[in-house]
């Protein structure tokens, strides 16, 4: 990727689609840093409650309140709104849904990772997007992470010569991996599983970082540590559905208590007389489709070897990389949250720490500065915003990354099911 400055001519309109908490970075920035280069125009979401909350949101930073429209009014909302681009963060299933009508109506996209949750929507957003020609954005933050972009540069100087195979190990701690069972992710028909909707990033990092194509995916996952059964066996098990106003989470670790953050409060507590969503479930009660423990080896165009695996189970949160090649060896280890205390599992700030080493046949190993970016995801999140908006630093990947990226993902949960190699050829 190279650098580039395409500011707009113009500040442009943004309407944002799915008003949930990472809606939030954008609509700060729209308020805020990048309010010179564009402003919220309209929101539109199936909950008026948590539209209002944005809306206060935006109050706060001394921004003007937008219109608020159900999905059913979203094409009325384009024209009536005079709406430049759209951006999607709704639950994963909608994306592809409202990428296409958004195409088809005239307009560009940014849409949340994953660009979709299946090969159906895939399949719709490629098909829109060639009827269109219109732009698709996917807002892969990871590629932006200052740490990440250095990974890349070395591969591609060729610090280790050809790539024969990449190790990635990425662990989820007690805290952040247990909230994808309390949310809506913990439906496959929703989010996927945590293989598109999570190891996307990852995924989309490695094609990146080799600039090749994954081609074949063998993977195995199960659901190891959360849901009933597993609750039960471990006596981790508490017989309450959804944490607040219930006395049986009182002593749960894992019980979210999601009347105690103002965020959380405003944009799900107070929300759910409307659509009956609980934001905080029970991780060891029935109704988990998705797997925690999942394994996959990738066979790449370029002849790479991918093995990756992904627990949403561990004491710390981090992830390690490791690179070898015909001329070496590249490994990244990454330190984000050294462990989560029993009495305070709410996701809070991380204090990441990074370590690159290099190490060349016949030569002793040597570290490679490095310098962590300031903001969300080791500074990806500003960097990404910038492009999204600004149009200034790297282009943000597009509808083809956001295709690619699922491919992984895709195959091995067909690969789960089959129990067989998936060749990602045929999957689109």
């Amino acid at each position: 990727m190279t650098e580039h400055s395409e500011q707009p001519a113009e500040p442009r309109r943004y309407a944002v689609v799915g008003l949930g908490s990472r809606a939030r970075m954008y609509t700060s920035a729209l308020a805020g840093s990048h309010a010179a280069h564009g402003t919220a125009a309209a929101f539109c979401d199936t909950n008026l409650t948590r539209m209002r909350a944005h809306n206060a949101l935006l109050r706060e930073q001394g921004a003007a309140e937008v219109p608020a429209y159900g999905p059913d009014r979203f094409a009325e909302m384009l024209d009536k709104e005079d709406v430049h681009e759209v951006i999607v963060c709704s639950v994963d299933r909608t994306h592809a849904h409202y990428i296409a009508a958004a195409l088809d109506a005239g307009r560009d996209v940014i849409t949340e990772k994953p660009m979709t949750s299946d090969l159906a929507g895939c399949r719709q957003v490629l098909d829109a997007q060639r009827r269109t020609g219109g732009r698709v954005r996917v807002a892969f933050n990871y590629r932006y992470n200052p740490v990440h972009a250095k990974v890349r540069e070395l591969l591609a100087a060729g610090a280790i010569g050809e790539v024969g195979s990449v190790h990635f190990e990425w662990l989820l701690d007690l805290s952040h991996g247990a909230d994808y069972f309390r949310r809506w992710h913990r439906d496959r028909a929703n989010s996927g599983g945590l293989l598109v909707h999570k190891s996307s990033h990852h995924f989309d990092l490695v094609n990146w970082w080799l600039g090749a194509e994954p081609e074949s995916v063998f993977g195995w996952g199960r659901l190891f540590f959360y849901g009933d059964d597993n609750g039960r066996r471990r006596g981790l098990a508490r017989g309450y559905d959804r944490a607040h106003a219930d006395d049986r989470a009182a002593d749960d670790p894992f019980a979210l208590r999601i009347a105690d953050d103002p965020v959380l409060r405003s944009l799900y507590l107070d929300a759910e007389h409307e659509d009956g969503y609980h934001r905080d479930q029970n991780v060891f009660a029935p109704g988990i489709t998705v797997e925690d423990d999942m394994s996959l080896l990738v066979r790449y165009g370029s002849g790479t070897a991918l093995s990756y695996h992904l627990a949403a189970y561990s004491p710390w949160e981090g992830y390690r990389v490791a690179f070898t090649g015909s001329g070496g060896r590249l490994e990244l280890d990454v330190l984000e949250r050294d462990h989560v205390a029993w009495d305070s599992n709410a996701p809070g700030p991380k204090d990441t720490t990074s370590r690159l080493t290099l190490q060349r046949h016949w030569e002793p190993a040597e570290e490679v500065p490095v310098t962590i970016g300031e903001g969300g995801h080791g500074g990806g999140d500003r960097l990404l915003l910038d492009a999204l908006f600004a149009g200034t630093g790297v282009p943000a990947p597009d509808h083809t990354d956001g295709a690619r990226a699922l491919l992984c993902g895709l195959a091995a949960n067909r690969s789960f099911e089959t129990g067989l190699p998936v060749e990602t050829g045929g999957l689109l």
